[in-house]
């Protein structure tokens, strides 16, 4: 046999262990492929956080009894005389009566609208509104109309920090008339007197020892001296 056919044999002997050999490594690599994916599929599963629907939080409504102090937004601390029901339009409908007695006014307030009050303030809240009152005032250099509309707004807000910072900012450390306008002395007056309700009802003490307690806190000790 000559030597030339003898080395094409073994070329071709060598291709075809090669392309045997490349077929079980095909074979060896793809199983282990699929396996991979098989795995990361599950792993993937398994790391998706369950998703949970949020429930809504019920609204309750808070219930008054006879006798308690509730505000009123505009028109301030109020006591409830009596809890009434009326039938208008063939629907049944209970309220409240209010007694305003600064304003000498009573109120009537259904049930179903009772958003509109909220209950006295805490002693918490009360030393924050000392607090509040201790601090400089804060003087803003925009038109007065514009101020007085936003001091009004903060009184019959109903919220008691925003009433302190109205007493605060009108603040004058004086009862002399030509040092305040009639509408800033009417605000002033309107937002003090609020707030001075709230605190003898809260702490539970005599009108005056509330108001050297406030004008203490204001740095109007020399007023209420001079007025004694």
């Amino acid at each position: 046999m000559p030597k030339k056919k003898k080395i094409k044999k073994i070329k071709k002997i060598k291709k075809i262990k090669n392309i045997k050999n490349i077929k079980k490594l095909k074979n060896k690599i793809k199983p282990n492929l699929k396996v991979t994916e098989k795995k990361g599929s599950i792993s993937s599963s398994d790391e998706k956080p369950e998703i949970k629907k949020v429930k809504k939080q019920p609204t309750e409504k808070r219930a008054y009894n006879l006798k308690d102090f509730v505000v009123y937004p505009k028109h301030g601390v109020g006591k409830i005389t009596s809890i009434e029901k009326a039938n208008i339009g063939e629907i049944d409908i209970q309220f409240y009566k209010i007694l305003v007695e600064k304003e000498k006014l009573t109120l009537t307030v259904p049930i179903n609208q009772q958003s509109k009050l909220r209950p006295i303030a805490s002693i918490n809240q009360i030393n924050k509104c000392v607090a509040i009152l201790k601090t400089k005032p804060k003087i803003k250099r925009t038109m007065w109309s514009r101020r007085a509309q936003e001091y009004d707004q903060k009184i019959n807000s109903g919220k008691i920090y925003e009433l302190a910072e109205v007493v605060k900012d009108l603040n004058k450390n004086t009862d002399i008339i030509a040092d305040q306008s009639y509408s800033e002395r009417q605000l002033f007056e309107k937002a003090y007197e609020r707030l001075k309700s709230e605190f003898e009802v809260v702490l539970k003490i005599s009108p005056e020892e509330v108001q050297k307690k406030m004008d203490k806190a204001l740095g109007r000790t020399k007023i209420t001296e001079e007025a004694q």
